[in-house]
């Protein structure tokens, strides 16, 4: 048991001053280690000091580049994406709403540009690595699967990043539908189901289960189909598909009892 000794305590016998010479003694060597430690640190500096200082100061310049380069380069640069990028997201959303006669006409001036005016194609060479560059993936590979061009719709859709409620979701669902016009079940039924997890709202997500069920009933795999299609029921009932889904789910249960 350990021992508690009054201030100004003086031992009395021999072992109580050879303990205190043992307590003094590695106190000493503590204080000797630190102080050799440290020395040492010094010298290392002394003689490290311009490598130290070079490093140190690549780190500045690296930090102080990256705030430099999203500040002079980065903004402006975005800025100007979002400028020269108007037209062409102007003609897709004409495209979109217009006259089906017009409608392959303004994908095309979205994706190549007219009047002198940038594409998404122009937008995604040009500034690359910006969000409107992102988000031009996004209308090209749109407007490449409404063009039919279905091969060059998966390649940029699967280049869009996103965590947007329903863009991130739209783009891995026309993806899905890209691979049903190949001929592609298997591919779009992985696809519709990765976008109606990706995101949980009464647009996105009864569509894709919907799209997901149809597809697995083609592939006969009912069970599947009809776990997608109750769900709609269940959990979305107020969307536009849950109007249609009995009919399917009689369907599955049909074929999945047979």
């Amino acid at each position: 048991m350990a021992t508690y000794k009054k201030k100004g305590y003086k031992p009395k016998t021999k072992v109580e001053k050879e303990e205190n010479i043992e307590e003094g003694s590695t106190t000493a060597e503590v204080f000797n280690t630190l102080d050799e430690t440290a020395s040492k640190t010094e010298d290392f500096v002394a003689k490290n000091q311009k490598y130290i200082f070079i490093i140190i100061g690549v780190v500045a310049l690296v930090v102080l580049g990256s705030l430099g380069y999203k500040e002079f380069i980065s903004k402006p640069k975005q800025a100007n994406a979002m400028n020269d990028m108007f037209q062409a997201q102007k003609y897709f959303d004409q495209a979109v709403s217009g006259a089906a006669t017009a409608k392959d006409s303004l994908y095309n001036l979205a994706l190549n540009g007219g009047e002198g005016k940038f594409g998404m194609l122009d937008i995604i060479e040009e500034y690359s690595g910006t969000p409107s560059a992102n988000l031009a993936t996004y209308y090209a590979g749109t407007a490449y699967l409404r063009l039919k061009d279905y091969k060059n719709a998966i390649e940029y859709l699967s280049d869009f990043k996103s965590e947007d409620e329903i863009l991130a979701p739209l783009a891995k669902g026309n993806i899905g539908d890209a691979f049903v016009q190949l001929n592609q079940p298997e591919d779009a039924l992985g696809y519709y189901e990765q976008a109606a997890e990706m995101r949980d709202n009464e647009y996105t997500t009864p569509m894709y289960l919907f799209k997901a069920g149809t597809i697995a009933l083609d592939l006969g795999e009912a069970d599947k189909a009809l776990k997608y299609f109750k769900r709609i029921k269940d959990e979305y009932s107020n969307s536009t598909e849950a109007s249609k889904v009995e009919v399917f789910i009689g369907k599955a249960q049909v074929l999945a009892n047979k």
